[in-house]
């Protein structure tokens, strides 16, 4: 794989970055990007500034990689963030922003990409979601139904783009050792009404050592980067690669009736 080429987005942290490196070290040529070019300078791999909300960022970077290689073989649609809080305490615009990133990002990154794999006749496109893209909990129903879009539009793509040899992959991992958790707070902190009436709720957020970095649960970022660069090599990708523990025991509580799950929320705002 050695001559393939690879663009990754929101490589300054965690995910992203474990990811460049991963495929760097495996002999690809990587486009790694991210809003601000100073986070990735230190990157062993060519670097771009790409914000995801904007179109104009996404088709130079898309055509600087065909101008300067001829091909893309896989796109990683890593950037994104949880914007979490009761529902009636989010503003429209940040449930905006959240779609912007995590749906309307990827989007954008894959009707720019597509037609040079459609010409080729194959490459993947890599959707990092989340063990949240299919099981939601009081608080998560932002980035829950952002990353459920993302998981839907890569069922819808992956039957779409099968004719054309280009594979859709989805990535779900549970907690990872990250900075998620702080710009999960960040985002609590900042325009959030934070109503008195769910005080238990902002509590239980608080407290959940679920999504701290130093969580025993957690998984290294490369975990998951060795997933997505795997995935990306073989010739006939899972639709769904669940990363740690944490999420293949929560993506089993999807067979649970509704009632028992919500019987559990309640136990849990109860202790709260």
């Amino acid at each position: 794989m050695a001559e393939e080429t690879v663009l990754i987005t929101g490589c300054s942290s965690g995910i992203g970055r474990a990811t460049a490196g991963r495929f760097a070290t495996e002999g690809w040529t990587v486009y790694a990007t991210a809003r601000d070019e100073d986070d990735i300078a230190d990157l062993d791999c060519r670097t771009d500034t790409l914000d995801v909300t904007s179109g104009s960022d996404i088709d130079r970077v898309v055509d600087r990689v065909i101008e300067e290689e001829g091909s893309l073989g896989c796109l990683v649609n890593n950037a994104g963030y949880g914007q979490y809080g009761p529902l009636e305490d989010i503003p429209a615009d940040k449930l905006h922003r959240q779609f912007d990133v995590n749906v309307y990002g990827p989007h954008r990154l894959v009707r720019s990409a597509l037609p040079h794999m459609r010409e080729r006749g194959e490459g993947t496109i890599v959707n990092v979601s989340s063990v949240a893209g299919r099981v939601v909990t009081p608080g998560g129903g932002a980035y829950s139904a952002s990353k459920f879009a993302l998981e839907a539009m890569s069922d819808a793509l992956r039957n779409e783009l099968d004719p054309f040899g280009v594979d859709v992959v989805l990535v779900e991992p549970g907690p990872v050792e990250t900075g998620f958790g702080g710009r999960m707070e960040s985002e609590l902190d900042d325009g959030l009404e934070r109503r008195p009436a769910y005080e238990w709720l902002y509590d239980f957020i608080d407290d959940a050592s679920l999504f701290a970095p130093d969580s025993p649960l957690a998984v290294p970022p490369e975990d998951v980067a060795s997933v997505i660069h795997d995935a990306a090599c073989v010739s006939d990708p899972k639709a769904r690669y669940p990363v740690g523990r944490v999420s293949q025991y929560l993506l089993y509580t999807r067979f649970l009736p509704d009632s028992l799950r919500d019987a559990a929320y309640g136990l849990v705002r109860r202790l709260s």
